[in-house]
């Protein structure tokens, strides 16, 4: 079993800064793909950002320029740097990871959430 524990949401203003971290654990062999979803109230989940292992990096498009994603030493975390917040980044945001576990199955998991909200 896999687990990804996120942290660093909260509220901040408008032009604010925030720091997502998630940190898998558990039966893990490696992980490929770790990414950032979001979910606000009545709309679809949508990606933010995404990183391989091997470090290539997708943003969507309304973040580009404004959020970076990283990967931990280790590859079993991910973060994402987000600046010049705006009310439309108030979400929910999700960790996720395709995680290659002991067994060598690959399985896709996601973390709890953690809320961002962007006050004007």
């Amino acid at each position: 079993q896999v687990q990804l524990v996120e942290s660093g949401g909260g509220l901040v203003q408008a032009g604010g800064s925030l720091r997502l971290s998630c940190a898998a654990s558990g039966s893990i062999l490696s992980i490929n793909d770790m990414g950032w979803y979001r979910q606000a109230p009545g709309k679809q989940r949508e990606l933010v950002a995404s990183i391989s292992s091997g470090g290539r990096i997708n943003y969507e498009d309304s973040v580009k320029g404004r959020f970076t994603i990283s990967r931990g030493n280790a590859k079993n975390s991910v973060y994402l740097q987000m600046n010049s917040l705006e009310p439309s980044d108030t979400a929910v945001y999700y960790c996720k990871a395709v995680v290659v576990e002991l067994s060598t199955y690959s399985y896709q998991y996601w973390g709890q959430g953690t809320q961002v909200t962007v006050s004007s």
